[in-house]
């Protein structure tokens, strides 16, 4: 599904990633762990296409695709989705005329009938109450107010109605309680855990990875994948540290 190739990565002139490689199949779904400045973001940043972060050299391929060739919304409509360490606030925009456009845009770009009102509401309401958010929060400006878990569980609800094939998350674990956190575990693995998804997950911590066992895990350090394993390189990153087991 996704194929990373010596990717070189930079953002106002300094390079953060140095070489990278990284093959995600559908299926599975990968965690990638590492010390602050490691390049983590970066590397979510530059696919997602975030302006600013420039790919200097290597490639990268979607499903065929040259995805470094595609724009931010085109990368959206093949598939993609990135959930963000710290969503942004939309003030006077609700949730729902946002996620409304938001997969229609995606539905014409693919070539699929848009969903009417009445639709979209079905939808957006199943997808709330499966994430345990009150419905009257769809109405509210687009994170406006929310507490970090809100918004994380909020960003879980933009994800079950835009169903994408590859969802790339970073930190979507950061300032969460116990009672989110399994929300937002329960919910990423109801979403994307199917033989045609995928999922990266960007995290510092196992604590995520107890709700949603990756198949496999990375340690990034330097701007580069230093070494990979199945879950239990989580749980020894947990006992020893960064340090020790980059070297």
């Amino acid at each position: 599904m996704l194929k990373i190739q010596d990717l070189h990565a930079e953002i106002d002139g300094k390079e953060i990633l140095k070489g990278l490689s990284l093959e995600v199949n559908a299926g599975e779904i990968h965690a990638i762990m590492g010390p602050n400045g490691a390049g983590k973001s970066t590397l979510g940043y530059t696919l997602g296409g975030r302006p600013g972060y420039m790919a200097t050299a290597g490639s990268v391929t979607f499903e065929g695709q040259d995805l470094l060739a595609l724009a931010p919304n085109e990368r959206a409509a093949a598939g993609l989705f990135l959930g963000f360490q710290y969503p942004v606030e939309i003030p006077g925009i609700s949730n729902v005329q946002f996620l409304r456009e938001a997969l229609n845009s995606q539905r014409r770009a693919r070539d699929e009938a848009p969903l009417s009102g009445g639709e979209f509401l079905k939808l957006a309401r199943a997808q709330a109450d499966a994430l345990g958010m009150d419905q009257e929060m769809l109405k509210r400006p687009v994170n406006v107010g929310f507490s970090g878990g809100e918004k994380k569980r909020n960003e879980m609800v933009q994800m079950g109605i835009i169903a994408p094939k590859l969802a790339i998350l970073d930190e979507t674990d950061s300032g969460l309680d116990i009672d989110a956190l399994k929300a937002v575990g329960d919910g990423i693995n109801r979403i994307m855990r199917a033989p045609d998804k995928a999922v990266i997950l960007i995290t510092h911590y196992q604590r995520l990875l107890d709700y949603v066992k990756p198949d496999f895990v990375h340690v990034l350090a330097e701007g580069r994948i230093v070494r990979s394993g199945g879950a239990e390189l989580a749980l020894e990153l947990e006992r020893e540290g960064y340090g020790a087991l980059a070297a």
